[in-house]
């Protein structure tokens, strides 16, 4: 092993076998089952514009069969142990999970490490799940929030991998065959941009014994450069006969290499709209009774990041509404005080200990603290930035937000709705 890493009293532990492959864990004590997973640094934003959704099929195919068990014998093995498998596709990260009884975790490694390594990709079972995904694109575009979202990350990122939909196209799901899944898991899934995170009732190093005997032996390979994200202000407007009109509001954003940044920026989204004692919740629900569904949150990726603020009303309250959000934000810049920010703080703690108390969310967190910082994060380091986030804090958060790209906006619904001038096109 090349390196290892203790904190939290040796609970929290951290080893890098020598081709790169990565193992962390975290010991729950009291806690008798185990959250593991498999992360694959590499995602949506990987792919090249032809390959736009192959991650996503990567993910799905994976379950489909190996050179030792068939689709349905993947599933009946996790499941007659009373545990379960599950999956998801990220723009930076793929992920392989299962939660287990502590007894069945050797099992359940080698099952992902199965899944990983030794799928056929069968011809057969391709095709089968491309309707499959068809099914599940076109249930997404049944959903106008889910439309709206999609085309305001397309706006804020255009042209880029960033900014196309992580479950691809009809067009491109359509085109993906066993050579080109299998080109992409080749070039993308090195050893050193695995990762293998554990908590709950785990033995670190029966863990990296296993690693080493199940993924140590993966040659190490340069990893692809990955295309910069750079956010593009736009706006887009999109005519649906549905009843309500949907607006989202998009800012740039800090990237998650600036920490202290981030937790700005997701207090300020806090303030804004994180929940029914936010500022845009109040204005624009309780005030003005300008909608039912109102919120506000921060995504931060490797290199970039954005704001969103979204809502759902009438088409006819549709340019008061984004009107309200912007001259909610532009105020913040300006009086946001300790009080909103204490509660932000209080939110945010509060999420940090509600994550300790599931094996699955801390497994994760530490899979992505490995491949964003290298390290596992002690509490207390994490709880002292989020102390520093006081009123001047939030408010320098709002200002950097308005004085950097202009907004993006997009407005979804029907032809009589639509955003103000001060969005540019959209109106």
């Amino acid at each position: 092993m090349s390196a290892e890493i203790s904190i939290e009293d040796g609970r929290v532990r951290a080893t890098t076998l020598d081709n790169g492959f990565r193992v962390v864990t975290e010991h729950m004590p009291h806690i008798k089952s185990a959250a593991l997973g498999v992360s694959a640094t590499a995602g949506a934003r990987d792919e090249a514009e032809a390959e736009g959704g192959l991650s996503h099929m990567l993910e799905h195919m994976a379950f489909k069969g190996t050179t030792s068990r068939n689709a349905r014998r993947i599933v009946e093995e996790i499941e007659d142990v009373g545990g379960d498998l599950n999956a998801y596709t990220d723009y930076e990260v793929t992920a392989y999970q299962a939660r287990v009884l502590a007894e069945h975790v050797p099992m359940a490694v080698e099952l992902i490490a199965d899944i990983l390594r030794n799928s056929t990709f069968d011809a057969g079972e391709i095709e089968k799940e491309r309707h499959v995904i068809l099914q599940e694109i076109g249930e997404r575009n049944d959903m106008p929030s889910m439309v709206a979202m999609e085309t305001l990350q397309e706006t804020c990122f255009a042209d880029q991998a960033l900014g196309r939909p992580i479950i691809g196209t009809p067009e491109k799901v359509m085109s993906f065959d066993r050579d080109t899944i299998r080109t992409y898991l080749d070039k993308h899934y090195a050893p050193d941009r695995l990762i293998l995170s554990a908590a709950g009732a785990v033995d670190h190093d029966a863990l990296v014994a296993a690693a080493e005997r199940l993924f140590g032996d993966m040659p190490s390979r340069p990893a692809p450069v990955r295309e910069p994200g750079v956010y593009t202000a736009g706006s887009a407007r999109i005519v649906r006969d549905v009843e309500q009109a949907h607006v989202c509001l998009g800012f740039d954003g800090p990237d998650s290499r600036d920490f202290e940044a981030q937790f700005r920026t997701q207090a300020l989204a806090a303030v804004l709209g994180g929940g029914m004692s936010s500022r845009l919740f109040q204005e624009a629900r309780e005030d003005r009774g300008l909608c039912y569904s109102i919120y506000s949150y921060a995504e931060a990726f490797e290199d970039a990041g954005m704001m969103t603020i979204y809502a759902a009303t009438s088409p006819a309250q549709a340019e008061e509404l984004a009107s309200l959000a912007l001259d909610v934000l532009e105020r913040a810049a300006d009086d946001i005080t300790e009080e909103e920010a204490s509660r932000a703080r209080a939110q945010s703690k509060a999420g940090l200990v509600m994550a300790l108390e599931s094996p699955m969310r801390r497994a994760e967190s530490l899979s992505r603290q490995i491949a964003l910082r290298g390290r596992p994060i002690p509490m207390e380091e994490v709880v002292a930035i989020v102390d520093r986030v006081d009123a001047s804090a939030v408010r320098q958060a709002a200002r950097v937000l308005l004085d950097g790209a202009s907004s993006s906006a997009v407005y979804l619904g029907p032809e009589s709705g639509g955003l103000p001038h001060r969005f540019g096109h959209a109106a």
